[in-house]
């Protein structure tokens, strides 16, 4: 692995790895369940499947909290060849929850039972 470039938004992260190894071995790491539970485990997944699939090309996966108030998110796999025979890898994480939007715009001294039930 060469560089990582990170990007913040409001609602995920955006990452971007270039690494040495072939972008056949890196779907099988992120396309078959026994390789990806060794940095991804199952108990994360809202959904053990992917929710979309391009076979050689992206995954997406449905993720969720493990502590209340258990929101959901999307997580995003992009591989593309680079120029070196290695693979360019696009981590998308967003948070995809409805539940965020609402509390991201309630005051923070509303006493909305959204916020009292996140404290």
């Amino acid at each position: 692995m060469n560089e990582q470039k990170t990007e913040e938004q409001d609602s995920g992260v955006e990452l971007e790895f270039d690494l040495d190894d072939p972008p056949q071995k890196v779907w099988r790491a992120l396309s078959i369940p026994e390789f990806r539970e060794r940095w991804l485990p199952k108990e994360a997944l809202a959904d053990p499947d992917a929710i979309a699939v391009t076979p050689g090309q992206e995954l997406r996966y449905r993720l969720r909290d493990d502590s209340p108030p258990f929101l959901e998110s999307t997580v995003t796999f992009t591989i593309t060849p680079n120029a070196t025979g290695g693979t360019c890898l696009r981590i998308v994480h967003e948070l995809t929850d409805v539940r965020f939007d609402r509390m991201a715009r309630a005051a923070a001294n509303s006493n909305s039972p959204l916020l009292m039930l996140a404290a």
